[in-house]
């Protein structure tokens, strides 16, 4: 399959819209012509749920796997030996600027900028209800944010596109003036003028909400160590009484769940293909054989899953699926071309297992694109308000947040799990890691909180991290060679 490279798309690609009245069930597809569209109040709504599209593109997670949990100790490669081998340089950060994952991640990004654009430029244009198009418009800078801020994490110095069709001698931006000339004012835009979760009809699930933008700012102030701004967004998001932790940990992430007091923003799927509202993420990670599921890339790691048999913590059975286990009346039986146990030298180095976390009932590949992906989590906004009350120097406010997360963990069994009550801050900022660790395995976050809190040397050094270099990701070399050399590499990938 060719993919774009994103000097192309600005130009040639056409935006695919998925919609209606209902945003996500038997959206109709149609394509459209710039200059045309959007005219009318019903154009406005086509062009900001076509943005919203692009977050179920399968492409947008990191090229399609899973590669962001797959470069940290919590997951290895998974699937069969040899089915996604190229995936395996990522196991072992062993990737260069010509990996296909690189471009497709890359390129897809850029597309959900440029139909984001689309809306925010032209949208104000339309004679409609005011306040619906000012809502429109602030959903639309949300996801551009959102998009930017995966590039510059991902890549640093980006293009920035803030146009529909922008010139083609573009070249590398400060990734610090994106920071503080496009993400942060968006989100801040987005705070204004988004409606809270309960303020939206049950149809409109997974729309983004006021305090779905101030866990993403709270998130992005984490990253870039502004400790009292993520301390102020994550509090915020806290005390608008808007969210709480599901009782059971478990019930975080099942079908029930979806868009519940533990959700503050996820994306919604249909178990059908990407134009019918289908969301491939969790078939990618799902169990491969019998049941068949997907494809089984990204398996919870072997000694990962020691740490929490050690730690004696409820939460692994949730989170890992063993072989053997039932699921929903379905006995999980694995894939006979995978081994169930490999050993190095007589001691065992991984299992056939899979990431139980995007578990959805049924028994074919088609109901796992009906997950609905969580971005954000109640017990993540806990966790990042304890990690910056602690940089802030209230450890006790910060022992507070991070034990509402523990005690739903434990699940009333006092001999497990204990409050933590440790006030010193360095001892305290690894727990809080410990916490995150654990709590938010395989949701994408540890490779960056990792890099954010200069971890990453130390914990991943053995996996073949390199310091100074795998900070950043290779921006793919198609890009730098349409560019005729404007865009630059980044350092040590040359």
């Amino acid at each position: 399959m060719r993919y774009l490279n994103i000097s192309i798309c600005i130009l040639l690609f056409f935006l695919t819209f998925s919609c209606n009245e209902d945003f996500l069930e038997k959206p109709p597809l149609s394509q459209t012509t710039e200059g045309l569209f959007p005219a009318t109040a019903n154009d406005a709504l086509l062009a900001t749920n076509g943005a919203y599209n692009s977050l179920r593109q399968w492409n947008l997670n990191a090229g399609g796997f899973p590669l962001l949990d797959i470069m940290t100790d919590q997951v290895t490669k998974g699937s069969s030996a040899g089915d996604g081998a190229a995936t395996a340089v990522f196991e072992d950060f062993t990737f260069d600027a010509f990996d296909p994952a690189m471009e497709r991640w890359y390129a897809t990004l850029y597309q959900g900028i440029r139909k984001s654009n689309l809306v925010i430029l032209e949208v104000p244009k339309i004679t409609m209800d005011e306040e619906l198009r000012t809502r429109y418009v602030a959903e639309a800078r949300f996801l551009r944010a959102y998009f930017y801020s995966i590039l510059v994490r991902a890549f640093g110095d980006a293009v920035l596109v803030l146009e529909i069709n922008p010139p083609l001698d573009l070249t590398r931006t400060d990734a610090q003036i994106i920071w503080e000339d496009v993400i942060i004012p968006d989100l801040e835009f987005a705070v204004e003028n988004l409606p809270e979760k309960s303020d939206y009809a049950a149809e409109d699930l997974g729309r983004v909400t006021r305090g779905g933008a101030k866990a993403l700012l709270a998130r992005l102030y984490l990253y870039l160590g502004d400790f009292p701004l993520a301390q102020q967004y994550s509090e915020e998001v806290i005390n608008s009484g808007q969210y709480s932790l599901e009782p059971d940990f478990e019930d975080a992430f099942n079908v029930e769940s979806e868009g519940g007091v533990e959700s503050v923003w996820e994306v919604p799927a249909l178990p059908f293909g990407f134009g019918d509202g289908g969301n491939q993420y969790a078939n990618t990670w799902g169990v491969r054989g019998t049941p068949n599921r997907g494809w089984g890339f990204g398996r919870p790691a072997y000694p990962w899953i020691i740490e929490m048999q050690n730690n004696e913590d409820p939460r692994l059975d949730a989170s890992v699926i063993f072989l053997g286990e039932v699921l929903d009346g379905i006995e999980i039986l694995g894939d006979d071309a995978t081994t169930d146990t490999t050993r190095v030298d007589g001691q065992i180095v991984e299992i056939e297992c899979y990431n139980q976390k995007v578990w959805t009932p049924g028994t074919t590949a088609q109901e796992s694109f009906g997950h609905n992906q969580r971005i954000i989590r109640y017990a993540d906004v806990l966790l990042m308000a304890a990690e910056a009350a602690n940089e802030n120097g209230s450890p006790n406010v910060a022992l507070n947040y991070l034990n509402q997360v523990r005690a739903r963990a434990r699940a009333g069994n006092t001999d497990i799990l204990p409050d933590i009550t440790a006030t010193d801050q360095a001892t305290l900022r690894l727990l809080i890691e410990d916490e995150r660790n654990y709590e938010l395995a395989f949701e994408g976050l540890r490779y960056w909180d990792l890099v954010r809190t200069d971890r990453a040397s130390t914990i991943l050094g053995p996996l073949g991290f390199v310091e100074g270099k795998h900070e950043l990701f290779p921006i793919p070399q198609s890009e730098i060679d349409i560019s005729q050399r404007r865009i630059t590499q980044n350092p040590n990938y040359e």
